[in-house]
């Protein structure tokens, strides 16, 4: 299970500078890269500071979709990670300086039905 969960770490990490022409804007003391697939709708969502990853970086599916919620500060992986997967699937790690601390895994599927 670790082994699927840093593969899912590693795709999301790599993804953000796997893609070119990102849309940049100034924002306060920070930059604001989106970054997008083929079609036009918005892969990856997040902001640098002094040109490293700082802050929520958002990853979207190709329908739109959130995949993954990351947190970094100044280029370090620090907070909560979310990947939503099929099937109501949540699984979330923590993280303390790039250092996985705690993984969660969620169903989210309802045991009954009340209609």
């Amino acid at each position: 299970m670790k082994n699927l969960i840093y593969t899912s770490l590693l795709m999301v990490s790599g993804i953000i500078f796997a893609q070119e022409d990102p849309n940049l804007e100034a924002i306060d003391q920070q930059v604001e890269a989106t970054y997008f697939f083929e079609n036009g709708t918005i892969h990856q969502i997040g902001k640098f500071k002094d040109g490293k990853l700082d802050g929520k970086w958002i990853s979207y599916s190709e329908n739109g979709d959130i995949k993954a919620i990351a947190q970094y500060k100044e280029g370090v992986k620090n907070g909560k990670w979310q990947f939503f997967e099929a099937a109501n699937i949540i699984k979330e790690v923590d993280y303390n300086n790039n250092n996985i601390e705690k993984i969660k895994i969620f169903n989210d599927n309802p045991i009954a039905d009340s209609n």
